[in-house]
């Protein structure tokens, strides 16, 4: 069963140019077991040399400006129940995402969420680790290792996916920007900013896309907008998923950078946005080394805190990143995985 015919109750749809050849890269020739996933490549050499040369920058700009010993002090004083909270926090917000991942492939997942699990806690692991966005295929290869589904299906949906954590990632600018100068027509500019979500089941819907010229471009389009999600409740369910992972991930994060760094929590709060805005940009070095500290500098130092600070805050923030990411992502290897299966 597809996976849009399965959610909206009104059967499958034909398959049409690139799902077609998505659907054909699962069959083995007998249809009855997927061709094993190939490893998915981890970044070019090129990606790594980049990636190296920012981590060695920052190694370099954190000796000079602040010393690494200074700068890992305050960890000394760090109470322990904000620092398990913060954990807690990042943890619900992974586990979080992966009701996200089992909800959007329903049909093709069915109740294996401990695999969902593992998976997207492997994923989001990868995507913290990996330079220049190599994580990102992980999800598609553990997709059809896991479950059969097809790679260039799944790599779509998480763009999908991704435009949904960009847009949460906005709306809580927002809020920043609200707390910062409180006002009444905040609400009506987040309640616009709102409408921008069912944007692509509008499209989806539009007679005329499917109307048009038949040719590769319209094929893209279609396959594009047939990996989305399929319907409004469906829709609204994944973004309050989204949601609510962003709002305890921001939380956790807030906690551990206000420890660090003696702001005001709309200015603590901007500068988490900030740092985690790196996640969606394609210059993104080793374990976001460097891009996480840059990206988070550049909203905390124009709004008053100390280069030196707002330095020391960013990579402290970041430590405990990669520290809940590896933590997590060791646990992940403990859940069980599925048979992997064909879609029919």
């Amino acid at each position: 069963m597809s996976r849009d015919g399965g959610r909206s109750g009104i059967g499958p749809e034909p398959k049409v140019g690139l799902e077609a050849e998505s659907a054909s890269e699962l069959s083995t020739g007998s249809g009855s077991e997927p061709e094993p996933a190939p490893a998915p490549r981890f970044g070019s050499l090129r990606d790594w040399l980049y990636g190296v040369a920012l981590l060695l920058a920052l190694l370099v700009a954190v000796e000079w400006l602040v010393g690494w010993r200074d700068l890992l002090v305050p960890w000394r004083s760090m109470p322990s129940a904000l620092l398990v909270g913060a954990f807690l926090l990042t943890a619900l917000s992974y586990l979080l995402r992966a009701v996200r991942v089992r909800d959007y492939f329903r049909d093709v997942v069915g109740g294996r969420f401990p695999t969902v699990l593992r998976l997207s806690v492997l994923h989001t692991t990868a995507n913290n680790l990996l330079p220049m966005r190599a994580g990102e295929l992980v999800f598609p290869w553990l997709m059809r290792r896991y479950f059969g589904h097809g790679f260039l299906t799944s790599g779509v949906s998480l763009l999908w996916i991704r435009l949904l954590d960009l847009h949460s990632l906005v709306l809580g600018g927002l809020v920043v920007l609200w707390l910062f100068r409180p006002a009444w027509w905040w609400h009506l500019v987040g309640l616009l900013w709102l409408t921008a979500v069912p944007a692509g089941l509008v499209l989806r819907r539009a007679a005329w896309i499917r109307a048009s010229r038949p040719g590769r471009l319209r094929r893209l389009l279609l396959f594009a907008l047939d990996a989305g999600p399929s319907d409004a409740p469906l829709l609204a369910r994944l973004y309050l998923w989204t949601l609510l992972s962003w709002a305890a991930k921001l939380l956790g994060f807030a906690l551990v950078l206000g420890h660090f760094v003696d702001a005001p929590l709309w200015q603590v709060l901007a500068g988490v946005l900030g740092a985690e805005l790196s996640s969606v940009l394609p210059f993104h070095g080793v374990a976001g080394a460097g891009s996480y500290e840059l990206a988070g500098m550049a909203v905390l130092v124009p709004l008053g805190i100390g280069m030196q600070a707002a330095l020391a805050g960013a990579v402290n923030l970041h430590l405990f990143l990669l520290g809940t990411t590896l933590v997590l992502g060791v646990l992940a290897l403990l859940l069980p995985t599925a048979r992997r299966g064909c879609r029919s």
